[in-house]
């Protein structure tokens, strides 16, 4: 019988958990382990974060789907990964503490024969001072935060309602932040709300980012065929923007908050603020912070990890300068170079590189977006890695016939502009491949044959399906794997 060990329950853990289950039945043991009770369906944060749905409506625990499917849930943190084992466990284990029920406090070693590091990003607002929900600033990363940022974006709307002007800024709080399609839909939808209030006059709407030019989304823009016509995303962005009234700042790095403004530097080194009265900022990401040991007990942590404590897979780490990249560069299986039973998926695992190009200000401040690799592309790497592990151990060979290149794969991205059944709002865009192919594509950097951009209400009924559709999945109902990542 062969173990395999999975870190993390969100989109890309749960997914691969579900379908390594679902190859390996019950002659093979597959093992979650999670601090968080809780899946959550991230992309419907925004709507709790406007007060639109509440945070029952975007989760549900996980137990019960684990025990139904017969999958080991254990409700903890992974501290380190020990991929040799040591003098007790002769093969890879990884230290987990328990967060929650009678062990809580305890450690235990849980030992594998396949390991998938499917942790996700650390929400880093340390890195910026004063960042965060305990701070001086909104999130809609988690359920929780969304929750909070819809009483305190209450509190900026009554005022409003009393005749007092408010300064709402949204975007990015960390010179190399991504998820900025997140942050971008929740300015539209306070937008909405705002303009459903007819507090238009009343409000002073504003977008902060690290992107060069707006409509980078962290993957270098794209050209969209949109109405006919072929349209950088840099102009469906701004054109969105200009539609709700919101203005904007670029190249902005922000390094400091205080109540009611931030700080940051622009590319060109100028340092300027701005004041708020609301405002929600997406934090950096970096990786989980575990630790990695050898049998000898030494640390092996930068072996294992990048130095944003992304796990390395089979991708090019040369640290080649932006003119030589390719598409080539990204990874195809997702397999740890130095131990072949180890993979990440979904934001666990390193890019090799942005795919926005580098830029830094002449005070050195790098100010760009890093690579995302949420949603969409999460659910299908977690897929293909399950697929192949659960190949290796039904087959015994040491070989990957699923691969999931974002090189290769396209992705679509629904942007809510605002709820309800006639009113409500979306942008919907697809891109193929997701990091630009310039060697296959020397026009547009994609096939610009999949690569649309459509702005209207059948939009926003696809996000409302899509948010029931994927909660079904997750939950693992009769049928559940028919639905695509």
């Amino acid at each position: 019988m062969a173990k395999v060990l999975i870190l993390g329950a969100g989109i890309s853990g749960h997914t691969a958990a579900l379908y390594a289950k679902k190859y390996l039945k019950k002659q093979h043991d597959v093992i979650i382990v999670s601090p968080n009770s809780n899946y959550q369906w991230v992309p419907s944060n925004i709507w709790v974060g406007v007060g639109l749905m509440k945070p029952d409506q975007v989760k549900f625990k996980l137990a019960p789907v684990y025990k139904k499917k017969g999958i080991i849930y254990k409700q903890a943190l992974a501290i380190s990964i020990h991929p040799e084992g040591d003098s007790e466990i002769k093969k890879g284990f990884v230290t987990i503490k328990y967060v929650a029920g009678e062990n809580e406090g305890q450690e235990e070693k849980v030992d594998y024969d396949f390991l998938i590091n499917a942790t996700g990003p650390k929400l880093n607002f340390a890195a910026t001072e004063g960042l965060g929900p305990d701070k001086f600033t909104n999130s809609v990363c988690t359920y929780d935060h969304a929750a909070h940022s819809w009483e305190n974006l209450q509190k900026s709307l009554e005022k409003m309602e009393k005749g007092e002007k408010q300064t709402f800024l949204v975007g990015t709080g960390h010179p190399l932040a991504t998820c900025q399609g997140a942050a971008f839909e929740y300015i539209l939808n306070i937008a909405f709300e705002v303009n459903k209030r007819k507090l238009n006059h009343l409000a002073d709407l504003w977008w902060i980012s690290n992107e060069y030019e707006l409509g980078d989304f962290g993957m270098g823009g794209a050209y969209v065929k949109r109405n006919g016509y072929i349209t950088p995303t840099k102009i469906f962005a701004e054109s969105i923007l200009k539609e709700h009234g919101v203005r904007w700042i670029k190249r902005a790095g922000v390094h400091k908050v205080e109540k009611g403004k931030v700080y940051y530097e622009n590319l060109a080194g100028e340092q300027h603020t701005k004041e708020f009265d609301f405002a929600m900022l997406i934090p950096g990401f970096t990786g989980a912070g575990m630790k990695a040991f050898n049998k000898l007990g030494e640390d092996i942590t930068s072996t294992i990890f990048a130095a944003n404590g992304m796990m390395k897979v089979d991708a090019d780490y040369s640290g080649k300068p932006f003119e030589e990249w390719k598409a080539s560069d990204w990874p195809l299986i997702y397999q740890n170079p130095s131990y072949d039973n180890m993979y990440a998926a979904g934001i666990a695992f390193a890019p090799p590189h942005t795919m926005s190009k580098p830029m830094q200000s002449p005070n050195g401040t790098k100010i760009f977006p890093t690579p995302p690799r949420t949603g969409m592309p999460s659910g299908v790497i977690g897929k293909i890695v399950a697929q192949n592990v659960a190949h290796r151990i039904k087959t015994g060979k040491n070989e990957h016939p699923h691969e999931a290149s974002m090189a290769k794969m396209g992705a679509a991205c629904i942007v809510s502009a605002g709820y309800g059944p006639i009113k409500g709002q979306a942008a919907v865009m697809t891109v193929k491949p997701i990091v630009a192919d310039w060697e296959k594509y020397p026009k547009w950097g994609r096939n610009i044959n999949d690569t649309v951009g459509v702005v209207g209400t059948a939009g926003h009924w696809m996000k409302l399906f899509m948010h029931y559709m994927f909660l079904y999945k997750a939950k693992g109902k009769a049928g559940w794997s028919l639905i695509p990542e």
